[in-house]
């Protein structure tokens, strides 16, 4: 381990959270915005449904860990809701199973410390015509929107019962015109449009939520930012500090 321990912030789910470095990704956009003030953990695990999650709880966010993360977001849902599949192998989880592991993952982190936060992403939608296109003829499922809308509902549902933040993926993506090409790149996983409105609702659920202390990006110390005589000198001969991301105006994330 480095020293200089920053905040860490855990990304928890299957493939929408494995998959979030490549491609202009939601992971590794976090990682930029929080650069020098958070270290964003990848724990990603595709095609893993919430049944799967909760046998390794313990192992992922060890009670007794020296140090617990401040944020938590997590993911699982999507494989949950693919239809049964006649060998009885595959992801799906049955909806009451689904809600009681979604509890329970929610109990398990809000355990480990009163200081970690959670987020939970609920299932996104999923376009049949895309997946057909580009997944049938590499996996056997069928996977509708009509099922990633009722296990959104579900975890939604729990989130509110268990007074937790979450991020409604499901509305969130169909907002935009063209969401089954322009958002997602297979009918499941996030093209670049899709990842930066991911982010887009994460920090607005961070900017808005009553944390102590914030876990907004512009409420962090940056580390080392302190001015130097060793900052990049501007046109005026005076030096420029350049420790935050937003310095060159080509920042969008608020």
């Amino acid at each position: 381990m480095v020293g200089l321990q920053r905040p860490q912030f855990v990304l928890f789910g299957s493939s929408i959270v494995q998959l979030s470095y490549i491609n202009e990704g939601w992971g590794a956009i976090l990682a930029h915005i929080y650069a020098r003030k958070a270290d964003i953990v990848l724990r990603g695990y595709s095609g893993w449904n919430s049944r799967r999650a909760v046998q390794v709880l313990d192992q992922v966010f060890p009670k007794d860990a020296a140090i617990q993360p401040s944020l938590v977001i997590v993911y699982f849902g999507g494989n949950d809701s693919v239809h049964p599949h006649a060998t009885g192998l595959g992801p799906h989880v049955p909806l009451p199973e689904y809600i009681e592991n979604t509890r329970k993952i929610a109990m398990h982190l809000k355990s480990i410390s009163d200081k970690t936060r959670v987020i939970f992403l609920s299932a996104p939608p999923a376009s049949e015509e895309q997946i057909g296109i580009h997944l049938s003829d590499k996996i056997d499922m069928v996977r509708t929107n009509e099922s990633c809308r009722i296990y959104s509902e579900a975890c939604l549902e729990v989130c509110r019962e268990m007074n937790l933040k979450a991020v409604d993926l499901w509305t969130a993506i169909q907002q935009v015109d063209n969401w089954e090409t322009v958002c997602l790149k297979d009918g499941i996983h996030f093209a670049p449009e899709g990842s930066r409105i991911i982010v887009k609702e994460i920090l607005r659920v961070i900017k808005e939520a009553h944390w102590e202390p914030s876990l907004y990006w512009k409420a962090m110390a940056s580390e080392f930012s302190e001015d130097s005589p060793y900052d990049p000198v501007s046109m005026e001969g005076k030096t420029v500090n350049v420790s935050e991301p937003d310095l060159f105006g080509d920042f969008p994330w608020e």
